[in-house]
């Protein structure tokens, strides 16, 4: 039962690695319509600019903060400059643009800094504490409720705010947000710049435990674009629950399922999207979209 036990808390701190990139994914789709698969190496980036300036010895709460507001700084510029020109063009277009902005940021990041591994403050304690016989990282504990506000915030952002609502009309229709008056290009920047500052807080969350390097995330974005296909595009709160599965899934399938063990265990969050897409392609938690023609 011990062993039991620790494998599902295991799961769900690495579960929040995988949710705090998929929230940032939804971010970028509820307010463009778009899955940006840059999302990983723009979060990688935001991590290596608040390394910077902690070695240049500024508090690591001040250095994160700079580069959150750097982060949105740069996604709003990402937006404006390259990715609006494919926006609404053919859907496939995109897609290979965000691969390639994906190229582009890793390959920056390793010019400047190199493939070595860097040791990244950490924001919360490294103690640990043990809760019903298993033994949990304070690191880890915090890392998931941060993840859980986040959720929260964004929940209640798209649903209750007025900037949530128009960033979700604009990435509905952009020409009936156009004709209402909503300022569509303003709007399309705030969201990139929304996603990267959170794409920022999720790197510098995840960086203390997987140290950093340009691909930290790479393995990470797949799991977590499962996350969002399992959980729904549109739904920050299904995305985090389905991360959390995913992360306690594949660890009890490693342990208990010898023929899968750990080399096969990435098979899990595949499997799973087959069968969700074949069941309920919106995702558990997705609503479905209905198109007037």
């Amino acid at each position: 039962m011990g062993t039991f036990i620790q494998l599902v808390v295991d799961g769900l701190a690495t579960g929040s690695i995988y949710a705090a990139l998929a929230l940032a994914i939804v971010l970028v789709n509820q307010a463009t319509g778009l899955i940006n698969f840059a999302q990983g190496g723009l979060a990688v980036l935001s991590a290596y600019i608040a390394y910077v300036f902690v070695q240049l010895g500024l508090p690591l709460i001040l250095a994160i903060l700079i580069a959150v507001v750097l982060s949105f700084v740069l996604g709003a510029l990402v937006e404006r400059f390259l990715v609006r020109r494919f926006e609404r063009g053919d859907p496939d277009t995109a897609v290979v643009v965000t691969i390639g902005l994906l190229t582009l940021v890793t390959g920056i990041s390793a010019v400047l800094w190199g493939y070595n591994n860097l040791a990244f403050p950490s924001l919360f304690p490294l103690t640990s504490v043990e809760i019903l016989g298993a033994v949990v990282s304070v690191r880890s504990l915090a890392t998931a409720v941060t993840i859980v506000v986040i959720m929260v915030i964004l929940q209640l952002l798209f649903l209750r705010t007025k900037l949530g609502l128009a960033l979700r009309a604009v990435a509905d229709n952009p020409a009936s947000a156009a004709f209402s008056g909503l300022p569509v290009g303003r709007l399309l920047m705030v969201g990139w710049g929304l996603a990267a500052t959170l794409g920022a807080i999720a790197g510098v969350l995840v960086a203390p435990q997987l140290t950093l390097t340009p691909g930290m995330l790479d393995t990470a974005l797949v799991y977590a674009l499962a996350a969002v296909i399992l959980g729904g595009l549109n739904s920050p709160i299904g995305c985090v629950v389905a991360a959390a599965a995913i992360g306690v899934l594949e660890n009890l399938v490693a342990v208990y399922i010898p023929l899968i063990g750990h080399d096969l265990k990435i098979a899990v969050p595949f499997a799973l999207i087959f069968v969700i897409l074949i069941v309920r392609p919106q995702g558990l938690f997705g609503r479905k979209v209905v198109v007037r023609v």
